[in-house]
């Protein structure tokens, strides 16, 4: 496996500590980007989900991982809003993820609107509306990252992949690897593994750079969502 997807947080100014204050930092990580898992080289790999620009992801694949996305997103202070045509898919977790509060909304397709989001309220907006989604009606805006969730790649839509900042794939069948494998240029190496990734794997792509990165939910993410799993 091959990949070298740096996916960081925005760029933001830098920030210095002296060496006294090296002790206190206990997080590989900052307020701005989540844990997606561990690359090959057992590297946490951090996903920057927002920034002073709007953000596009395209992932194929099931709904577990983005479940654990939208909960890692809301846990660092995010609101998550999910445009879905199976509801009964995230009530649960929007319900485990909030508690009293409401940072996570479930939304019928077609009936989301504007988020408002900030960069003290950042949005992530996760649209779970088949394999040919409708027009996306909100505009794009700072701050806020649209997600949509493919359950598998139509060959005849995937030039739609060219539109997306970040592009995520798990196993899919060999002829949805040849179609993104021709759309993102990925190697025959690439091309070859996709139909037989691991339910944990996922190969994430930017225009530039591949990275496999291996999914290690908690504890507390099991037991709300069960052990992780490629079809829905």
């Amino acid at each position: 496996m091959i990949g070298a997807l740096r996916a960081r947080g925005p760029r933001l100014e830098r920030h210095s500590l002296s060496v006294d204050q090296l002790g206190a930092l206990t997080l590989p990580v900052s307020d701005d980007g989540i844990v997606i898992g561990v690359d090959q080289e057992r590297t946490p790999a951090v996903l920057g989900l927002f920034r002073p620009e709007p953000y596009e992801i395209s992932f194929i694949g099931g709904a577990y991982l983005i479940q654990v996305i939208a909960l890692r997103a809301a846990a660092i202070g995010a609101r998550v809003a999910i445009e879905s045509g199976r509801p009964h898919l995230w009530s649960a977790m929007a319900q485990q993820a909030g508690g009293s509060q409401q940072c996570v909304t479930v939304h019928p397709v077609g009936r989301l609107g504007p988020q408002g989001p900030s960069a003290a309220s950042p949005v992530l907006v996760i649209r779970d509306c088949g394999a040919r989604p409708p027009r996306n009606r909100l505009a794009a805006t700072p701050w806020q990252t649209t997600l949509t969730l493919l359950p598998f790649l139509d060959p005849r839509l995937a030039g739609r992949l060219n539109d997306a900042d970040l592009v995520g794939i798990q196993r899919v069948s060999p002829v949805e690897a040849q179609a993104a494998a021709r759309v993102l240029h990925l190697s025959d190496q690439d091309g070859a593994a996709l139909p037989s990734l691991a339910d944990e794997l996922t190969l994430w792509c930017t225009r530039r750079t591949r990275r496999y990165v291996l999914l290690t939910p908690t504890q507390v993410e099991v037991s709300f969502l069960g052990p992780p799993r490629r079809m829905d």
